[in-house]
């Protein structure tokens, strides 16, 4: 593993500042999604599909909260966080997806999230659990190697039923798809998988090369973001949908 200094071996504590970081995405994500409900409802019109100022949001927003999550993951391997407490919170990740995949069906049953961000990460926890003693050499490539394997699967993929079978719904979960699967969210486990091991790779280096910038005292005013990175699942489940009824109010009843 890595020789991490003393001061930083504080079991199950918190570290505000990764705390406040993954607020920030979570505050981050939530004016996208704002921008996405008020396109929907036509209050504001926008191109989120192809307007590279929207795509490119999209983009660093999961990559944030991926790289956070494999940060945390180098966090708990450093504090030695047991496998009951590990498997309890990964219980509430799948357990949040499940329940973002049904709210989703019931308002777009065409397009309903059968695999975004929290069933990414809950796939995506379990890999960096197991992998958490690799090397941070090999964490970096392993990384490289999964933002790659989309792009050489489209490209070296031919025609046929190989190419049919992954771009179907039972393994467009993988990411190795040649045409994007019609749905609201769609976080695949390539090339997203290399965010969460270059998140690994640099919170274990971190750790034992720069621990303060981890563990470090947190500055009074990013103690909201670090409250909010504190409960990021419930904040997650609960603030699309309270944004969404309250749009739909708006365009139904006042405008």
């Amino acid at each position: 593993m890595v020789d991490v200094p003393a001061s930083s071996r504080l079991p199950h504590a918190r570290f505000g500042r990764l705390d406040a970081l993954r607020g920030a995405a979570m505050v981050w994500m939530t004016l996208y999604h704002f921008g996405f409900d008020l396109n929907y409802f036509k209050f504001w019109q926008q191109d989120f599909l192809r307007d590279p100022f929207w795509t490119w949001q999209r983009i660093g927003i999961v990559s944030l909260f991926l790289l956070c999550a494999g940060m945390g993951q180098a966090v708990a391997a450093q504090q030695g966080v047991h496998c009951q407490r590990f498997l309890r919170r990964w219980t509430q990740v799948a357990a949040g997806a499940l329940v973002v995949s049904a709210g989703s069906f019931l308002v777009f049953p065409l397009s309903f999230i059968h695999f975004g961000i929290l069933h990414s990460v809950a796939v995506m926890l379990i890999v960096a659990r197991l992998t958490v003693g690799w090397r941070t050499g090999w964490l970096l490539l392993a990384g490289a190697v999964a933002l790659a394997l989309p792009s050489l699967a489209q490209a070296l993929l031919v025609p046929g039923s190989l190419m049919d079978a992954l771009n179907e719904r039972p393994h467009n979960w993988l990411g190795l798809v040649t045409r994007r699967p019609y749905t609201e969210d769609y976080v695949p486990v390539f090339p997203w998988l290399g965010m969460v091991w270059w998140g690994l790779a640099l919170g274990r280096w971190l750790l034992a090369h720069r621990p303060h910038v981890l563990a470090g005292p947190l500055p009074r005013a990013g103690a909201p973001l670090a409250w909010l990175g504190r409960h990021s699942l419930v904040y997650y489940l609960l603030h699309q949908p309270v944004m969404f009824v309250a749009l739909m109010a708006w365009d139904r009843f006042l405008r």
